[in-house]
């Protein structure tokens, strides 16, 4: 049984008003329901009240990975001292959430119909997505209680609305309000069609204006003033998270003059240049997007702390297995 009004927590309440409309359209986005979205950020992050949540703007629980680049903060998780995804605001949490959901490791939740929160909820937990036992049914039981397998039908002022009455009356999927950008009466004339152009000429028109070069062997592409990597995978028809992945580019923002590669980047560097000297202050993935070398790769050979981010002082960094009398 879902809960009575009276029940219902004023900071759910509160936390669901805030960022319904992000859960929607990242459901628009990224096809994963704002149900599951909404009620896994509740959970995670105890409606925004949460270690993680005030400190690091961390709302689903991510930790740090491999191909991490952005902040990160060390929390007692599982085990003392683990490593947590940091982020600027928590926005930019919602949509790392949605595009750490595009991993292979959860491509079976796609096959579920975005409406079937239960199934959803359950296929998370099958792939790994938290280890308690009982987490699916703790999404479900919030996801009822708070009815959030309305958020997306146009009803997003429906869980708020609740918690001044008494009984909980059949909610009206019909009604629109005016002042809710997702869901606008409009009296104007339905707008002339037209076509859009196809995924080649997206293609054509993102190559003519960013002309294609290559280095080590990967194919690359210099950004400009207002590209992002959300809108040069739509022009090329690829997923973001991969060319994110491709570019070692979880949680960073692209900025005018970066490298954008189109394809992997390689684990070794080109044949003439065994190794490079670094600066102080230079990045990792700096250096890495320099050479088309990925940032695993660097780390292996030369035996770099997973963590390090930025190069304190100058050193010499190998891009190729070489014996060290070869280089002097």
């Amino acid at each position: 049984m879902s809960l009575s009004a009276q029940l219902l927590n004023p900071a759910y309440l509160r936390y669901i008003d805030a960022w319904k409309r992000v859960a929607v359209q990242n459901q628009t986005d990224y096809g994963i329901p704002a149900s599951i979205i909404m009620a896994q950020a509740l959970l995670e992050s105890s409606a925004g009240q949460s270690e993680l949540a005030v400190r690091a703007n961390n709302h689903f629980g991510i930790k740090c990975s491999g191909n991490w680049m952005g902040g990160v903060y060390y929390y007692d998780d599982d085990s003392k001292g683990e490593c947590f995804r940091q982020y600027g605001d928590a926005g930019e949490s919602f949509k790392d959430h949605s595009l750490f959901l595009q991993k292979p490791r959860y491509e079976t939740c796609f096959e579920i119909a975005v409406e079937d929160y239960e199934g959803w909820a359950y296929r998370l937990k099958e792939c790994g997505y938290a280890t308690d036992p009982l987490y699916a049914k703790k999404l479900i039981r919030i996801i009822e209680d708070y009815r959030l397998d309305t958020l997306a039908t146009g009803n997003l002022d429906s869980p708020t609305d609740r918690v001044h009455n008494t009984e909980q009356k059949p909610l009206k999927a019909t009604i629109v309000h005016q002042s809710d950008p997702i869901a606008t009466i409009t009296k104007d004339p339905e707008p002339e069609y037209v076509i859009p152009l196809s995924a080649k000429q997206e293609r054509d028109n993102f190559f003519y204006a960013h002309p294609k070069k290559r280095y080590n062997g990967v194919n690359y592409v210099v950004a400009r003033e207002g590209d992002t990597y959300a809108n040069v995978a739509f022009r090329l028809n690829v997923r973001e998270r991969d060319l994110r992945e491709d570019n070692d580019a979880l949680g960073r923002d692209l900025q005018k003059g970066d490298r954008i590669y189109l394809g992997p980047k390689k684990n070794t560097g080109v044949s003439d240049k065994p190794f490079v000297w670094s600066s102080a202050g230079m990045s990792l993935w700096q250096l890495s997007q320099d050479e088309a070398i990925t940032i695993e790769a660097i780390q292996k050979l030369n035996e770099l702390d997973p963590m390090i981010r930025t190069f304190t002082f100058r050193q010499k960094i190998y891009l190729r297995k070489v014996k060290e009398d070869a280089v002097k």
